[in-house]
């Protein structure tokens, strides 16, 4: 039985994480191991109070949710949620996404042996475009799904029973990793070595170029050719990647006679590589570009000088599989555009009017890529985890969660 949720409001906790208080009483949490196709485990964590008739899955490709503020939302409407724990828990040296989708068929798995009578996939932020994959994999027969990775590692998914969701629910979601980074990517690197190389025609932090410590106003020409350079930066990096995969499966291949012993060693070797530079975003401090609720700022703050220079950032550190499966908008998998047309369940779409992550031109491009016509789209003042977008006002995760709940009750009553 769904029902409504609670017209209570607030802030909530930093980041995505819920506010204890909105944890409804006599829900139980429940630790299960899950085995995964090639026999690793990990931890899922089960929100329910038992009977449930719907059961939510939510998951990241690399963020443990645990705490997510959807899962107390859902849990008030009486929906089971089921949260797996990805394998590389912030990590993307090893994050591949065509393994991550088979990694999710347990997660299916466990909810349809419990009894679940439905199963909706909830993807919040990069957990969009992860669903999205796995749902059009999933929706294919097994002889034609996917075979390698694009880094050409072998992946078996004909063989992981991959059970379709019967609805699925898209929160500030993005295009991809690989499209989010491509718009987010500094191209004035000059040199991939030095990470303070700059191309001065090309640096977003200029103030010949349009950049203030105010925000930024860039002239139309300057954003043309940023844009042509971030798509160049992207496909010299997929070139770096491809380069050292070919190398490793060349020295694989002559590893299979009597190898030297540099051959062993290139083939056992795994070069791991900075990616530097990887906050600027025009959009974010140019807000007449596409413009939003959003507030100067990325997603990582409002000091580029911190975001783009700092040691935390999207992809600052990869292999050559994870960057090409994960991080690259020319090669990877895991895009909305690719994927989501295949989508034929029902679908609800929530958006937040300032978010930092995905901007309105961006929705709408996703929203069209939907491909099933069973489809709804709801958009809430909000940052990207659906907080305040400015001090004093009211949170908007209790209305997506109520949207949530209205669209589960018409779609899948009791």
């Amino acid at each position: 039985m769904v029902t409504a949720a609670p017209e209570t409001q607030t802030a909530g906790l930093r980041g995505a994480y819920w506010d204890p208080e909105r944890v409804p009483e006599g829900v139980r949490l429940s630790v299960h191991p899950l085995i995964l196709h090639d026999g690793q485990v990990v931890s899922a964590y089960l929100y329910a109070r038992g009977g449930e008739s719907i059961a939510a899955v939510i998951a990241h490709p690399r963020e443990h949710l645990v705490a997510y503020y959807l899962a107390a939302e859902l849990a008030r409407l009486g929906v089971a949620v089921l949260m797996p724990a990805p394998r590389t828990v912030g990590n993307d040296i090893r994050l591949e996404h065509e393994t991550a989708i088979a990694d999710l068929a347990a997660s299916m798995n466990f909810l349809r042996q419990a009894g679940y009578r439905h199963i909706v996939q909830v993807g919040n932020s990069g957990g969009g475009p992860l669903f999205a994959f796995y749902n059009q994999q999933a929706l294919l027969a097994p002889d034609k799904r996917i075979s390698h990775t694009p880094a050409g590692k072998p992946i078996r998914l004909a063989e992981v029973d991959l059970i379709p969701a019967d609805g699925m629910v898209f929160v500030s979601a993005h295009l991809g990793q690989g499209r989010l980074l491509m718009n987010c990517i500094d191209p004035s690197v000059a040199d991939e070595a030095k990470a303070l190389s700059t191309d001065p025609l090309l640096d977003p932090f200029s103030p010949a170029n349009g950049f203030s410590g105010k925000g930024a106003a860039y002239p139309p020409e300057f954003i043309s050719r940023y844009h042509q350079a971030q798509v160049a930066r992207v496909r010299r990096l997929d070139a770096m990647a491809r380069e050292l995969v070919a190398e490793r499966a060349a020295a694989r291949k002559r590893a299979t006679g009597q190898p030297s012993t540099a051959d062993r060693r290139i083939a056992a070797h795994t070069p791991i590589f900075e990616i530097w530079r990887t906050d600027a975003d025009l959009r974010c401090w140019d807000l007449s570009i596409d413009p939003s609720d959003r507030v100067l700022g990325s997603l990582w703050g409002a000091n580029p000088a911190a975001s783009n220079l700092g040691s935390v950032g999207f992809a600052r550190i990869c292999t050559a599989d994870s960057w090409l499966s994960t991080w690259s908008g020319l090669s990877s998998n895991a895009s909305m555009e690719a994927c989501a047309p295949l989508i034929e369940q029902p679908t609800l779409m929530i958006e937040y009017s300032g978010d930092a992550s995905t901007f309105p031109a961006d929705n709408d491009a996703l929203f069209g890529w939907i491909g099933t016509a069973d489809k709804r789209r709801h958009s809430f003042p909000g940052d990207h985890h659906g907080r305040p977008i400015r001090p004093g006002e009211p949170s908007a995760r209790p209305l997506a969660g109520a949207a949530i709940g209205e669209w589960l009750a018409e779609k899948f009553p009791a």
